[in-house]
Formats: C-alpha cells, structure tokens, sequence
C-alpha cells in the first residue's frame, strides 16, 4: 500500500522489475553414451525466511522468474513517510515482515541455482530513474537523492563452503542507470538456494542488528495493515539519502530498479 499526507514527503512504493540475462555459448561438436540416474523429491520454490532457511516463510506477492537460475523473491522497498525538511536527511527501508509468524528481517533477495553445468552466476542492480513525483506541480525529482546497501551477507540451508560472495563495502547508486554488482558465485558456487540479504534482526546473533521498530509522535508501536497488523521496523541497512537543498512537495516520490541475475560464461 502506498501512503500519501500531504503535510509529509512520501518515500514510499518504489517499484521494480526484474530482469534475467544469460550469457551465450559456443557451439561444440561432441559424442557421448548414455548413462542415467533418477532423483525423487521437489526442487526448492518456496521463499524461506533468510535467517533461518530451513523455515518456508510468506512475505507476499514478488516478482519473481522462471528457470534453474531464477529470482524466488526481489525486495519492494518502501522507505514509509517523513516531513519535508531543509536539512540533509537519511530515510530507512521498512524492513521486511510475513504473513505468517516470522518477526522482521533485513531487506532480502533469494536466488536459486538449479543448474546442471554449475558455471556460476553474478547479481547486479540498477536504479533506472530518479526518485519522481509525477504529480508535483514544479519539483518532481529528489536532485541528489542517494540509494544505499549495506552490511550484505549471505545464507541458505546448503553447504556454506559454496556460498556466493557479497560486497563488504556499502554500495552507493550514485550514478543513475549504472550497473551496480551485489553478489558473484564463481563456478561450482552459489548452487542451490541463497538468501543475499541487507541487515539483520535483533534474534540475529551472527551478524550486527540494524532493524529497530518504527514509532509514532505518542512513542507507540506503527503496525502495518498489510501483515496482519504486525509492528512496522526501519532498517538502517538500506537508506535513501536526500539532500537538504533538495527542493521538494508533498506526495509520493518513486524509482524503478532493475534487479539482474545473469549466467557467467
């Protein structure tokens, strides 16, 4: 849901869209016999919670891709509402919540490697448009707006001798329309499903906490309708920074980010 008041600047609703490329291969000439093994069971579809990836978790409608190398689940990131301000301000993502009984966690992708030939694979992101109000009457761009990732880690409920590697440094999208790399797994890496995640939860005793709750002017709990009315939390690993110069209007303000997953050759 999207949240406009007019005495607030909305940071909410940025939409995305994924997009999936592969990276082509040369033709070879080859003869092989025939040699055959079945395997029974089903191949992991299910979106699970990043912090403990043996639980199937519920966070709602994604978009999502098809394929042994797909996105399950891609981020809808909603930094909520603030006043408009003259001071340079930074904003947090709401965290991510589920429908069913999970708690908060830090913004997340899950990326699932289903792949015969194991040749790895990279994810990458870029922000197609500034941040835009197209019902502003004159300043319908946040000029200056910065998107940032920070504290990345990885999970999944196989061998962690083969997980994709992540940025340790924060990432900036400084540059609008640029290529921005998240996560790499090199071949015979990152096979299965993986959790690429921003942040962590209080319960999180590996990595550093970065969620804390959102509360309103009487200092009490906001909850959010669309999870059941569970408590809404910030988290400080995923921020938009906008300039104090900035000019801006009351309304809703949004970006659209391609997320790319693609094959390495």
């Amino acid at each position: 849901m999207k949240k406009e008041i007019n005495v607030f600047l909305g940071l909410a609703g940025l939409l995305l869209s994924v997009g999936l490329t592969s990276s082509a291969y040369a033709d070879e000439s080859s003869y092989s016999g025939n040699g055959n093994i079945r395997f029974e069971g089903k191949v992991q579809t299910q979106v699970m919670d990043p912090e403990n990836p043996t639980q199937v978790a519920d966070p709602g409608d994604s978009p999502k891709t098809n394929g042994n190398l797909r996105f399950d689940f891609v981020p809808q990131l909603n930094f909520y509402q603030a006043k408009i301000s003259a001071k340079d301000k930074v904003y947090y993502s709401n965290a991510q919540l589920f429908k069913n009984d999970i708690g908060a966690r830090g913004n997340f992708l899950q990326i699932s490697d289903y792949r015969e030939n194991k040749s790895g694979w990279t994810l990458q992101l870029k922000q197609e448009t500034q941040f835009t109000n197209s019902a502003a009457k004159k300043h319908k761009e946040l000029n200056g707006a910065v998107l940032s990732f920070d504290q990345s880690w990885t999970n999944s409920a196989v061998d962690f001798s083969s997980a994709p590697t992540v940025s340790k440094e924060v990432i900036q999208i400084s540059n609008i329309g640029e290529l921005y790399n998240l996560a790499e797994a090199k071949q015979n890496e990152g096979e299965g499903t993986w959790s690429i995640i921003f942040g962590s939860s209080t319960s999180n005793e590996q990595h550093a906490e970065t969620l804390k709750p959102r509360m309103n002017h009487q200092n009490q709990p906001i909850l959010d309708p669309n999870f059941g009315n569970q408590p809404m939390y910030e988290n400080q690993a995923v921020t938009l920074s906008v300039p104090g110069k900035t000019q801006k209007e009351s309304g809703n303000y949004q970006t659209v980010l391609t997320w790319i997953l693609s094959e390495l050759p």
